[in-house]
């Protein structure tokens, strides 16, 4: 039996006590807030989205960073294990669109109840309101860790699971990166990711709390095409948000910090350019006397009208059966591809995860434990991994905390 000591209550700190506590080890849990799972909380707006039920494939296709370190915790510890592991402990889960896993009774506090309740009976003791200030070890391996009072706690193993940058207010204040980087370790340039976008043009703002669903987004660096998917949106007074928004941000936030790039919005996606021109013709000739503004109301939601009657260049006032043929085939082109500009991301306080964090290269993927520091294991998103929404980051923190906790004798 060993001593363990895990920094961080959050979901992958909660996880890796119960596997390091299953082995029979002694664990101590320190958590710098009033209570753990403060940010697990929040997630999948306050339902908590624990998984994604897809298979492998979607699982590596939808991490962003360095998806191949997850080849050994990913099918050491699959979702197929995470919806068992919860349904044991008495968290019942359903399965949603996009195979996202929730809860049934859609309360994160539950998730959060059910890995206490296994923690309690393991006899994980953890310590609340209690900061780890340092991680102390050298190259023979991990020796102790240091509170903010100064008091000092040996172990045989230490687990950081700090999380990252993002969502300050819960804690994840990227003190993990600081305790990596004073043993040796490096870490990566972290960025807000999954987080909103900001749009230069002004007419953004006329369109706040517009909420599309069923449009297809397109981001351009320059020419070339570096995002593409199909789903929901939403407008902000700053810019851009929803599902859509958030994943696109996390293939595109790095490249953002030195220049701007093309959003492209096809608001019609079903229907091609041909098709298109067919529907607002039918549109025009049921509204031939009315005025342009007045005719194409059944296209788009009511606060969408006045901006598109801009960006199209017609005249508001113009009666339909004056406008012209180029002019329609123009207004066709601008429902095809609605563009914005981005010009930057929100701020770690926005965002959902962080990207970046302790390289990956300096980690063993089977274990979690460090190369560099012996009995110094690395979990969750303080690690260099981030993915997509829709449940994938969670399943990074049970699949890595689940390696780590099981790893330690």
């Amino acid at each position: 039996m060993s001593k363990v000591v895990v920094i961080g209550g959050g979901a992958a700190g909660m996880f890796a006590s119960v596997f390091a506590a299953r082995n029979g080890n002694e664990v101590h849990l320190f958590e710098k807030n009033e209570k753990t799972g403060k940010k697990l909380f929040i997630t999948g707006k306050g339902r908590c989205n624990i998984t994604n039920a897809g298979d492998m494939e979607t699982l590596f296709r939808s991490v962003v960073s360095n998806p191949k370190f997850l080849y050994s915790s990913f099918y050491g510890y699959t979702n197929e294990d995470v919806i068992s592991f919860f349904e044991e402990i008495g968290v019942k889960t359903k399965i949603e669109r996009g195979n996202r896993v929730f809860p049934v009774s859609d309360h994160s506090s539950d998730v959060i109840n059910g890995l206490e309740r296994e923690m309690k009976k393991l006899g994980v003791k953890v310590h609340l309101n209690t900061k780890v200030k340092s991680v102390e070890g050298n190259e023979e391996g991990f020796r102790e860790i240091v509170l903010s009072n100064g008091e000092k706690v040996t172990a045989d193993a230490c687990i950081v699971a700090t999380g990252g940058c993002s969502y300050q207010p819960t804690g994840s204040t990227g003190d993990g990166y600081r305790m990596a980087e004073s043993v040796g370790h490096t870490v990566t340039e972290v960025y807000p990711a999954l987080v909103p976008l900001e749009i230069k043009e002004d007419f953004v703002g006329e369109l706040q709390g517009l909420s599309l669903r069923n449009v297809e987004a397109t981001i351009y660096d320059g020419k070339k095409e570096i995002y593409s998917d199909f789903g929901e949106m939403l407008f902000t007074h700053y810019g851009v948000s929803g599902p859509l928004m958030l994943s696109a941000s996390s293939c595109i936030t790095k490249k953002l910090q030195d220049r701007e790039m093309k959003l492209v919005i096809d608001l019609k996606p079903a229907l091609s350019e041909e098709q298109l021109n067919q529907r607002v013709l039918r549109d025009f000739e049921e509204n031939k006397n009315k005025q342009f503004r007045n005719a194409i109301t059944k296209l788009f939601p009511a606060k969408l009208i006045p901006v598109m009657v801009m960006l199209s260049g017609i005249d508001a006032e113009k009666k339909v059966n004056e406008v012209s043929k180029e002019e329609r085939m123009e207004f066709v082109r601008l429902i095809k591809h609605f563009t914005l500009t981005i010009n930057g991301t929100r701020s770690f306080r926005e965002a959902i995860i962080t990207q970046g964090g302790v390289k990956t290269k300096e980690v063993n993927p089977a274990t979690m434990e460090s190369k560099l520091v012996p009995n110094l294991y690395f979990v969750g998103e303080v690690l260099d991994l981030d993915a997509l929404t829709g449940g994938f980051n969670l399943q990074i923190a049970w699949s890595t905390a689940y390696m780590a906790g099981s790893s330690i004798w």
